[in-house]
């Protein structure tokens, strides 16, 4: 926002996160970011604070960013980030404003919490909700905020779109499309983005186990499904499946929400494209106990990532983590190699043993596993690699590997759904 020229303050509860960014000192790893943030903090448009009352103060729209994961023991999501922000922030109200929801929330939340903005605010002061879904990537986020492929506004009034159109202005005359919708349309459209690429994923992932068992070659299967341009080949890519803070838990939310609204059946196939979603993992560990001979016990295992997906360090609901502690349960030492993730990922699996060099991870292993596409794997040199390891077997989690180069090498080398 701040580089749309806006004048921006951030509000967090972390005071520690907030002194960094006021350094100019981003907490997590995001392509382009570091310099965005750099840039708007140099310039004076971007400033930060911990308390609401600064906010409350500051601004005529305020953007809630917080997160909903999934509830402990259930499939709903856990709104309690969203209602405290709000509650937080609207009795602290000095001026007429637009408060805009930007988190992935059921169906029915916003005109709820827009009824509660409404009653905590100040007396006189018109505060109305809005409702604008982040579609951002991790690993693509600045890119996807400044080159939006499209803007989604659910609005209750013309005034309020208004704002919302003058606050997007530069990227509206860029020419990003703009939805403007009422309330409930606009959270069911994130709900349905996020199922709709849950569900391409699982598609291409029950296509390889299917390619498995008949001797096909998934890859070869998603580039010739990729060219019909009423399919297209993004989100075609087979391997160890989804995973990180969004797509997983957005279903699951969507399922439990579904219920709630009696329309269950409608979207019960969500239940199957998360439950192949979490098979590939278990997979993945059958192949690689069978390449170790049957049994973990007593075996090295090197695992090539540990983000959930490349150029993040998040490891939310990691595939490549969920892999290696699988692994390391059945007895055998597992090493875990990330080029960004991992300080996160010791704090998310301390059991696991880490290091920074690719070579260390791999020493004597009896098995490799590359689980997370970073292109620092897709250049690695197979000789060199064979010379360190116990037994040359590797296994291409993400299909992206080039095999023929390491089959040539010596390596016995497999893929998941494919021939190569």
């Amino acid at each position: 926002m701040a580089d749309l020229g806006h004048d921006v303050l951030g509000v967090d509860t972390d005071s520690r996160k907030i002194s960094a960014l006021r350094d100019g000192q981003a907490s997590f790893y995001e392509p382009g970011f570091a310099q965005i943030l750099v840039s708007a903090v140099g310039s004076g448009k971007l400033r930060f604070s911990t308390s609401l009352a600064d906010a409350a103060s500051f601004a005529e729209v305020h953007f809630i960013c917080v997160g909903t994961p999934q509830l402990p023991g259930a499939l709903g999501a856990d709104l309690s980030q969203v209602e405290g922000a709000l509650d937080a922030l609207a009795p602290s109200l000095t001026r007429d404003c637009l408060v805009v929801g930007k988190s992935t929330v059921p169906v029915g939340t916003a005109a709820r919490l827009s009824a509660r903005l409404a009653e905590l605010a100040p007396p006189g002061i018109s505060a109305r909700l809005a409702w604008n879904p982040e579609f951002l990537r991790e690993g693509f986020a600045v890119e996807d905020t400044l080159r939006a492929a499209r803007l989604v506004a659910g609005v209750t009034s013309a005034e309020d779109d208004a704002v919302l159109r003058a606050v997007y202005a530069q990227l509206l005359d860029a020419g990003t499309p703009y939805i403007s919708t009422d309330l409930p349309t606009a959270e069911l459209i994130k709900m349905a983005a996020n199922s709709f690429l849950a569900t391409k994923i699982s598609f291409i992932n029950a296509m390889a186990n299917v390619c498995e068992a008949a001797g096909a070659d998934v890859v070869t299967l998603a580039k010739a499904l990729g060219h019909d341009p009423r399919i297209g080949g993004r989100f075609l890519s087979a391997g160890l499946g989804f995973g990180g803070g969004c797509l997983g838990k957005d279903i699951r939310a969507f399922i439990a929400r579904a219920s709630e609204l009696g329309v269950a059946d409608s979207v019960r196939f969500l239940q199957q494209v998360d439950e192949i979603n979490t098979g590939r993992r278990r997979r993945a560990v059958d192949i690689a106990r069978e390449m170790a001979g049957g049994s973990f016990a007593g075996r090295n295992v090197a695992i090539l990532g540990a983000a959930f997906k490349p150029e993040t360090d998040d490891v939310r609901d990691s595939p490549a983590l969920s892999v290696a502690a699988a692994i390391r349960a059945e007895g055998a030492t597992v090493r875990v190699h990330d080029q960004r993730a991992i300080e996160n990922a010791r704090q998310a699996c301390p059991d696991l043993d880490y290091s920074d060099d690719v070579l260390k991870v791999c020493e004597n292993a009896d098995v490799v596993l590359h689980l997370t596409e970073w292109q620092q794997y897709r250049e690695l040199d197979p000789a060199s690699l064979r010379e360190v390891v116990r037994s040359p077997r590797i296994i291409d989690a993400r299909n992206v590997l080039p095999l023929g180069r390491w089959q040539a090498a010596g390596w016995t080398a497999r893929a998941m759904g494919a021939t190569r």
